[in-house]
């Protein structure tokens, strides 16, 4: 079966090259190579990665985002998405500071969710209690889920670490955390 697959994905791959610049057309072999085609994509994304990475990848970066923001309608919900994927995909990891367990969507029903910051503003003064902003994801796909704020003493603090978290989550529950 695992032949099948491999076979398949090669071919796959070969199809997406144009036949004209397959290793065994470019250098007149006789026999063809599976799977050839895989040198031009690894490649394509080592040349794209290093132009990304240069000064002039990020002036093109720079100049697509621009035209991304004179785009009326698209300019608030591409900023938005890019300041939430900057905020989740960054580096330092402070996204999600905590695993926690919450009693959601109602009463005797539990879920994890990720602590994403304190909030002290109007809706504390309302409520009349600490508040804390959480991140509810939904499964198998994390990157879909809900912003709930609840008082703090209604969120139990998990010892699992998020990175256990999302494993539980995107596994939906299959896979359990490492302890």
């Amino acid at each position: 079966m695992s032949i099948v697959v491999i076979s398949f994905f090669l071919e796959l791959v070969n199809n997406i090259v144009p036949p004209q610049y397959l290793p065994e057309v470019l250098f007149d072999l006789e026999e063809t190579i599976p799977g050839s085609g895989i040198i031009w994509v690894v490649l394509i994304m080592l040349i794209t990665g290093a132009l990304v990475n240069n000064f002039i990848g990020r002036k093109l970066i720079q100049l697509w985002e621009r035209l991304l923001n004179k785009i009326p309608g698209f300019r608030g919900i591409y900023n938005a998405l890019k300041k939430l994927s900057d905020t989740v995909l960054s580096p330092s990891g402070e996204s999600f500071k905590k695993a926690l367990l919450v009693e959601y969507p109602r009463k005797g029903m539990w879920t994890i969710a990720f602590q994403t910051g304190s909030y002290r503003g109007e809706v504390e003064k309302i409520i009349g209690e600490e508040i804390i902003n959480l991140y509810v994801p939904t499964t198998p796909n994390p990157t879909s889920g809900f912003f709930i704020m609840m008082p703090k003493k209604d969120a139990i603090e998990l010892e699992m670490s998020v990175d256990n978290a999302f494993k539980l989550i995107i596994s939906t529950g299959v896979v359990a955390p490492d302890q």
